[in-house]
């Protein structure tokens, strides 16, 4: 935790994030997506040659054999699909709009660094920044 700066504030950092809280969210959703994609495929699990899963082999086999449960197995099957790539994308959404806020940040830290100077030629901190915008 950073401590606050202004008046009456005795914390001399300047403006930081910590960026492994978001990290550790951004690897987490890379490796639950990895972990749906091999583990929860029951649409392509005991595929046959015509690259129908074993859950839809049977749902079409009930529904030859007049079974309505053939019909409901193949709902079933098509909700759990729906539901698992919706997931799947979350999950990469997640990750991948971590690890850009991440790199697209830190570019504009080093920007602002590079651009902005004190009267010294070092880089003008954010604490300094903030003086001259109130």
């Amino acid at each position: 935790m950073v401590p606050a700066q202004g008046p009456g504030s005795s914390g001399n950092a300047d403006l930081v994030v910590q960026q492994d809280d978001l990290g550790a969210v951004g690897h987490d959703a890379f490796v639950l997506h990895g972990d749906l994609v091999e583990k929860v495929d029951i649409a392509g699990s005991g595929m046959n040659s015509d690259h129908a899963g074993s859950t839809h082999q049977a749902a079409t086999e009930l529904s030859k054999s007049n079974f309505t449960m053939g019909g409901e197995l193949m709902t079933t099957l098509t909700v759990w699909e729906s539901q698992v790539k919706a997931v799947r994308q979350a999950c990469a959404h997640i990750s991948n709009h971590l690890d850009f806020s991440k790199k697209l940040h830190a570019n504009d830290d080093a920007e602002i660094a590079a651009v902005i100077k004190g009267r010294d030629g070092s880089a003008m901190s954010a604490s300094e920044l903030d003086r001259y915008l109130k």
